[in-house]
């Protein structure tokens, strides 16, 4: 019976040890986590930062009291009443990115880190947005950004924590002055419309007087240059006009002068054109040459010397020829030279149709 009681015991013992071999191994055998770090304290104090993987600590003497996390963490903190600088109160709410540099220092040199950092995100905040208007506020989120992370990361620094950034996550005003706002936005949105109108109006009228303008500028180039082609040209036809009447009379002056006109010729010219001088309804006087009936008497002479016979015949028959070419028969010619006499013979009676004065000319030399 004793050796049965004393087997029992032994075992019982070699439980124990086993259990304190266990709880001994577990003791001074501690995993760290990776990106976290684990602060050793020895009787209650500080004793070493063990870093992440296997480490080896003293049993019942040292003991892993905190695990810190080395990772960036994300905070957001609920919406905090502001006073802006027009004492208009907004709400804000804000995210911070931070991270644990220091373990030692985020666990002895404050209690709780995420809270300090709440609040001194609060108060930083409302000093930022204190000394603005809401305007300036809503319009100024970098601004705000910049300087609430500057004043974050200075006043963590000592705490073994880094402030990363720092956002504002919206900024609400009350309705009264989100209503307000959308009627000045409104106001002001009306009075571009109305500038922008405005000044479209205006861009449209200048240039559409400078385009009348040039327009009238091209008309008057253009009225120009045709009035001067025009010239140009009615000059080149009146050139071309007076040369082709000048060659006019150079060939009838030509022809006269091949034709040797003699004075029966002229004569008898200047009785075919008496009735024509006669017919005009303004022909009020005659000009008659003082020796027409001369120039009669020697035109019908020369007619009178025409040989009928005898061995002139030749000299006939080239004088005929001529008459021919240069008369009219011997009829008309002899009804001519009446009616021109005829005509004259009027003119000198003092009572005749013609009314005037007759003018004996100088004779044709």
């Amino acid at each position: 019976m004793f050796t049965s009681a004393g087997a029992s015991a032994v075992t019982i013992v070699l439980i124990l040890l086993a259990l304190l071999a266990i709880v001994a191994v577990s003791m001074t055998v501690k995993i760290v986590p990776q990106a976290r770090a684990g602060i050793v304290e020895r009787f209650g104090k500080y004793r070493a930062t063990l870093p992440a993987g296997l480490n080896i600590v003293t049993p019942f003497i040292d003991r892993l009291a905190y695990r810190i996390d080395l990772r960036e963490q994300v905070v957001s903190f609920p919406p905090q009443p502001v006073i802006t600088e027009e004492n208009l109160t907004v709400s804000i709410d804000t995210v911070i990115y931070f991270q644990v540099t220091d373990p030692v220092a985020a666990t002895y040199e404050i209690a709780n880190y995420i809270q300090a950092i709440e609040q001194l995100t609060m108060t930083t905040l409302r000093n930022i947005i204190g000394g603005m208007t809401l305007e300036h506020a809503l319009t100024s989120r970098t601004q705000i950004n910049s300087g609430l992370r500057g004043e974050l990361d200075s006043a963590t620094g000592k705490w073994g924590i880094r402030v990363n950034r720092v956002e504002l996550k919206g900024i609400d005003p009350p309705p009264s002055i989100i209503d307000a706002m959308e009627k000045q936005m409104r106001a002001d949105r009306d009075k571009r419309a109305i500038i922008l109108t405005a000044e479209g109006e205006r861009q449209s009228a200048i240039l559409t007087a400078e385009g009348q303008k040039q327009a009238a500028i091209l008309n008057a180039e253009g009225n120009r240059q045709a009035q001067i082609l025009n010239a140009q040209a009615d000059r080149q036809a009146a050139i071309l006009r007076a040369q082709g009447e000048a060659q006019a009379i150079s060939a009838v002056f030509q022809a006269i002068h091949d034709g040797n006109p003699d004075q029966k010729l002229l004569s008898y010219q200047y009785l075919q054109m008496l009735p024509k001088i006669a017919e005009g309804d303004n022909a009020t006087t005659w000009i008659i040459p003082a020796e027409l009936t001369k120039a009669l008497g020697t035109l019908g002479g020369t007619v009178g010397k025409i040989p009928v016979d005898g061995g002139g015949s030749k000299k006939r028959v080239d004088l005929d020829e001529k008459i021919e070419d240069d008369l009219p028969d011997a009829e008309e010619t002899s009804k001519a030279v009446q009616e021109a006499l005829d005509a004259a013979k009027q003119a000198e009676q003092p009572g005749s149709g013609s009314g005037g004065p007759v003018i004996p000319p100088e004779a044709p030399q």
